[in-house]
């Protein structure tokens, strides 16, 4: 569903910017998960991430897929994302799965939105605070959801291996502040954590099913405040 949403965002911009090719910004892309298939549509990807290791994996997976003179590596981080790249250079930027791991959050979504030219658009993708205690609650394990439901960071505790979690309102709160506007927010794997695999798998159907179910249900609030990921798509403002 990200990957829609995404590319239904690549190629509105194409036509805003009058420009086939896009300038696409990808900080902590790791090993190209989502800069492959960007540069497969023809756009020139630059990928930020501080592990060489991903970045060799990024270089040779774009290898193997014939984009390799589309995708650029670079070591840096987000904190330090206007050392290794330019300020107001790209069409978009991805953000995914970065503020979990960041100090200042608020900070590095700033440095993304900045590395955008006016009306580019973000994609941002976290994890998402509900998702993890609804995940522990129906594990039994209910001093830990109700851990993760009170504390700042959305941990459930010493264990937890991720460092931050977000709510739909406070994703939105920091694009807004960063200078983007919000237009669109979806609940990515609001079931598909929760089903067992062998439903999955042993059913005729049912994953196509819950992909539908999940496409159905990734726009509705009620359904955003229990997903594990929050994906939200913003427009550089000006």
């Amino acid at each position: 569903m990200v990957w829609e949403v995404l590319e239904a965002a690549l190629d509105r911009r194409v036509k805003t910017a009058g420009a086939a090719v896009l300038d696409v910004l990808d900080t902590g892309g790791g090993t190209g998960n989502f800069a492959v298939p960007v540069a497969r549509l023809g756009h020139r990807v630059t990928v930020v991430d501080p592990s060489p290791n991903a970045l060799f994996a990024l270089e040779r997976r774009a290898a193997e897929a014939g984009v390799a003179d589309r995708v650029r590596g670079v070591q840096g981080d987000i904190h330090g994302l206007f050392e290794v790249v330019g300020r107001g250079g790209f069409d978009a930027v991805l953000c995914h799965g970065v503020l979990e791991y960041v100090d200042d959050p608020a900070e590095g979504l700033r440095n993304a939105v900045d590395a955008l030219r006016p009306a580019g658009a973000l994609s941002l993708l976290a994890a998402g605070l509900g998702g993890a205690v609804l995940a522990r609650a129906l594990a039994g394990h209910f001093a830990e959801a109700r851990q993760a439901l009170t504390d700042p960071a959305g941990r459930w505790g010493a264990g937890d291996p991720v460092p931050r979690r977000f709510t739909a309102d406070q994703l939105t709160d920091l694009v807004g502040d960063a200078g983007a506007a919000v237009e669109a927010v979806h609940g990515v794997r609001v079931f598909s954590d929760l089903v067992p695999g062998g439903l999955v798998d042993t059913q005729p159907g049912a994953l196509d099913a819950l992909l539908r179910l999940e496409e159905a249900a990734a726009e509705l609030p009620a359904f955003q405040s229990v997903a594990t990921q929050l994906h939200v798509l913003g427009e550089k403002r000006g």
